[in-house]
């Protein structure tokens, strides 16, 4: 006995996969031809599915799977609206990647060093004031919390993600911000390999560098440091079996 397929987009049939992805096309296509942005209003599932031509239950579905890759807001009793993207998707993709050997942790941080090379020259060039201020601040508290390696790492993490946001671009920002899954996972095992707080203070002390530099609008400086701290990060992670 066939099973009876609703319609696609395009006005022919498809089976459920090739139906919730049409209607999911559909739905971006509209937000780009309507030219929303974020925050604006979608149709309702009802709408939507009425102009479709599909069920409301199928449009339900594509809506809750653009929500999930965050390019959507949807709530109890309300229209979706256009949502910004998060680092979050894109860091359960890179632990994914990470845990089904699709990607090995020392491919992670060539990215990074290269991104976050850009990033630190951007934020010396771009930063206000006050993003200057908690960037210092920032490495400034992993000093502080030197003796509590838990707080330091969340200030470490903070802290490149406030350089990613300062260098004013929102792709890198996004890029940054996806790394602190696999980092709160390989921290602790570089910190630990280091062989002694002169060598975990050397890393504090890269921090500080490039938060002055950054401060001073000094990227040449800001960018010599980002290298060295990564070639310290990667050289300890090694050293602990890390590849």
């Amino acid at each position: 006995m066939e099973s009876k397929s609703e319609p696609d987009a395009a006005g022919g049939q498809k089976g459920g996969e090739g139906l919730l992805g049409g209607v999911m096309d559909a739905v971006r296509i509209h937000i780009r031809e309507n030219g929303l942005q974020v925050g604006d209003w979608l149709p309702s599932e009802g709408a939507f599915a009425e102009k479709l031509g599909v069920s409301r239950g199928i449009v339900r579905e594509a809506y809750r799977s653009l929500s999930a890759l965050t390019l959507i807001d949807i709530g109890n009793g309300r229209r979706p609206r256009v949502a910004a993207p998060r680092a979050d998707v894109l860091a359960l993709v890179t632990d994914h990647a990470v845990h089904t050997d699709q990607v090995t942790i020392q491919q992670i941080f060539d990215v990074r060093r290269t991104v976050e090379r850009r990033t630190v020259v951007l934020a010396a060039m771009r930063r206000t004031d006050r993003e200057a201020a908690a960037i210092v601040a920032l490495a400034e508290a992993m000093q502080r919390d030197f003796d509590a390696p838990q707080k330091v790492m969340e200030h470490d993490i903070a802290f490149h993600e406030a350089i990613g946001a300062a260098s004013r671009n929102p792709m890198f920002s996004l890029i940054v911000g996806s790394f602190h899954v696999v980092t709160r996972q390989t921290w602790p095992i570089g910190w630990a390999s280091r062989a002694s707080n002169e060598t975990r203070q050397e890393s504090i002390d890269g921090h500080m560098t490039i938060a002055r530099a950054i401060a001073n609008g000094d990227p040449t400086t800001g960018e010599q440091a980002m290298v060295e701290h990564f070639d310290l990060t990667v050289k300890a992670l090694l050293a602990a079996g890390v590849y």
